[in-house]
């Protein structure tokens, strides 16, 4: 994936990584960046910041007809869709305990998305036989997110989800990437730190905390490679390995961490 040129729709664009990717792919030559959020003001800032070639949207992307009036109007306006980034995500911050509404938009949020804009934008990107999806998945969705269950629960079936759409549809010339960054400094992790979140703790403890324009650029080079599993920490590679080798004697070094963090 060669940016120059490119159309591209950031969902989730209007903060943290979303902005940094829309700023990034911009930066890179895209030939259009479709800024797409739920905070409509918010989205209007980012795109005003980054100049004429981006276009801001308001959407909700657990709406499915926003999604797919979002596909239909970025194709009408600038004839197709190059790389679709389903950015937008959500956290809970607790376990079982944690209400059926706020497991329902994590799925919503985190997977149904997911699901919207592959159904909206696969079809025109199979009828010119191309295109990049890119899901940000999170680490959590190799690894686990201690003290958000619904979050571990979504991430692992928003990877499960774009492998099995790289599986079915990379013959027919269709890349997909799952971007999976572990601790980035966005709202929503210094949110959870200064609210005391046990996960939060444990992802600030497990390495380094990234901004979101190393994201970016982690993201950018993963494309360029067509990787399908983008590691902007790559240490988390060899924390999967871990854990696929080891099952039991990760989850005890993961309950010695949180004992740790909890003493």
């Amino acid at each position: 994936m060669n940016l120059t040129d490119r159309i591209v729709v950031v969902t989730g664009g209007a903060g943290g990584i979303g902005a940094a990717l829309s700023r990034r792919f911009a930066a890179e030559g895209a030939a259009a960046v479709v800024v797409a959020d739920l905070d409509a003001d918010a989205a209007d800032a980012v795109a005003e910041a980054i100049g004429p070639v981006a276009h801001p949207i308001a959407l909700d992307v657990t709406d499915e007809e926003q999604v797919r009036e979002l596909v239909a109007d970025t194709e009408e306006r600038y004839g197709r869709i190059d790389l679709f980034c389903a950015n937008a995500g959500v956290t809970t911050g607790g376990g079982v305990e944690v209400d059926d509404a706020a497991w329902d938009r994590a799925w919503r949020v985190n997977v149904l998305a997911h699901v919207y804009s592959a159904r909206a934008v696969l079809p025109g990107m199979l009828a010119r036989g191309g295109g990049h999806l890119m899901h940000t998945c999170s680490a959590a969705g190799v690894l686990t997110a201690v003290g958000d269950a619904a979050y571990t629960a979504t991430k692992h079936a928003s990877v499960g989800f774009a492998e099995w759409l790289a599986i079915t549809y990379r013959d027919r010339g269709i890349r997909v990437s799952a971007l999976c960054p572990q601790g980035v400094d966005t709202p929503m992790l210094a949110g959870g730190i200064a609210e005391g979140h046990l996960g939060a703790r444990v992802i600030a403890a497990s390495g380094a905390v990234l901004t979101p324009d190393q994201v970016a650029d982690a993201a950018v080079a993963g494309l360029a490679e067509e990787r399908f599993l983008i590691l902007p920490h790559p240490e988390v590679a060899d924390y999967a390995r871990r854990r696929a080798e080891d099952p039991d004697g990760w989850q005890a070094g993961m309950r010695k961490l949180i004992r740790r963090l909890t003493a």
